[in-house]
């Protein structure tokens, strides 16, 4: 089996950072990234939630902001619940890297153009992705 995740997208919010009973940290944020554009012009964009566990939740915390546009690396998790009598289900991101690609001092909010190719040297602060 094979369950692979490779998202670049920019952060919609700053991430939310908790910690578990045992002392566990977990950051939870959503990546925006841009579908290709339709016949008729017309952006579409897709919101997916990302959770990043232990040390890299920490990073995230202190170095991810609105806006920053990321790479991340992770595993497609599924999970299913009941809420008001009806089966539900939710689809999230288990991070495993995270690259930031925003160049340093630089905080672009605009939305990533479908055929931009961000440049990995630009982030030479971030951990190795």
């Amino acid at each position: 089996m094979y369950n692979k995740v490779f998202l670049i997208g920019r952060l919609t919010r700053d991430p939310e950072t908790r910690y578990t009973s045992a002392g566990i940290a977990v950051a939870r944020f959503s990546l925006a990234i841009n579908r290709p554009p339709r016949r008729d012009g017309q952006n579409e964009v897709d919101f997916i939630r990302v959770v990043a566990w232990r040390k890299l939740a920490e990073i995230c915390n202190e170095y991810l902001r609105k806006g920053k546009l990321i790479a991340i690396e992770g595993r497609l998790q599924i999970s299913a619940y009941e809420k008001n009598g009806q089966q539900m289900q939710s689809a999230e991101v288990i991070a495993d890297n995270m690259q930031m690609l925003d160049r340093k001092g630089t905080e672009n909010t605009a939305p990533v153009p479908p055929d931009a190719v961000p440049q990995p040297a630009a982030a030479a602060e971030a951990a190795p992705f």
